[in-house]
């Protein structure tokens, strides 16, 4: 796709977003005054119409237009989906822009997600057609390799820069989460699986920090900030349900979430800047993750 497209279609979506609703005279103004796509001109329709398609194609964007011509983006799609379409518009500005300096230029530096290239696809492929897949798994846990893993891959997850795929795992009757990373090899095999038409990623990750799932009922969870530290949260929120009420030198923040590993872990990384309010059991998990730090010095 040639750079100035992806341009000029994630400048339509974040416009529109911007604006909430927006009329095509309206959207044309700014085209024609804010960008430097348009070389001052106006935007016809016919050309208005063929990117709005070709945005529903490549991001899975929805542009609706209301009785009285105003244009919104479609809102109905779970969250899972929003932030899959955000992904997917990210990576085309963010590939477009370091292809723009060069990849001779030696100025850019990223991070690796290790295991996309080999095993994403073929995971991503069983998906599609709700076929299992065979795989050895080496577990951090495990002083063995566990091999011929029969796992019906549910959903896929990207968190920390590693892959992991949630499913059934075959003879075991139990939901399991396998980070790709691990997988020392694997087989995309014939035989099908039915996915559970209503089992949602929500169910397993709605209310979760990372990965590591949990049967525990949901809590509210309540912490306290430093004034720079909740300028961290607010543009790069812990979780979904993040709400904050703000104060002169302090922001409490509250979650809907079960407490898990990661949560423990996200909180730990903020230091001081950050105390837990509630609830208790989450304020002695902390406790005695500082008491086991300290113990190693």
């Amino acid at each position: 796709m040639a750079k100035d497209k992806v341009g000029v279609y994630i400048w339509i979506v974040d416009t529109i977003l911007k604006h909430g609703r927006i009329s095509k005279r309206d959207l044309n103004e700014l085209w024609k005054l804010k960008t430097e796509f348009s070389g001052g001109l106006s935007m016809a329709d016919r050309t208005f119409y063929k990117y709005r398609r070709a945005i529903e194609d490549t991001f899975n964007v929805d542009i609706l237009c209301s009785k009285d011509g105003y244009y919104s983006i479609d809102s109905s799609e779970s969250p899972y989906v929003k932030q899959f379409t955000e992904w997917r518009m990210n990576n085309s500005v963010a590939t477009n822009a370091v292809q723009e300096l060069g990849s001779s230029s030696g100025r850019v530096e990223i991070e690796d997600i290790p295991s996309a290239r080999e095993f994403l696809p073929m995971v991503a492929m069983a998906m599609k057609k709700n076929h299992k897949v065979v795989f050895t798994y080496a577990g951090f846990a495990r002083s063995r390799p566990e091999v011929g893993i029969l796992f019906s891959p549910y959903f896929l997850k990207l968190y920390k820069q590693r892959w992991y795929m949630f499913g059934k795992k075959s003879g075991s009757g139990g939901y399991r989460t396998y980070a790709l990373d691990r997988v020392k090899d694997m087989e995309v095999t014939d035989i099908q699986f039915a996915m559970p038409s209503a089992f949602k990623m929500d169910d397993v990750f709605g209310n979760v920090v990372g990965v590591t799932t949990s049967r525990a009922s949901v809590r509210e969870v309540i912490i306290q900030t430093t004034a720079t530290r909740a300028k961290y949260l607010r543009a790069l929120p812990l979780h979904r349900t993040q709400q904050e009420e703000m104060h002169d030198f302090y922001s409490i923040f509250r979650y809907e979430l079960k407490i898990n590993y990661e949560l423990v872990s996200e909180l730990m990384a903020m230091g001081p800047d950050v105390v837990v309010l509630a609830p208790r059991e989450l304020q002695a998990m902390m406790v005695e993750r500082l008491k086991d730090t300290l113990a190693n010095y």
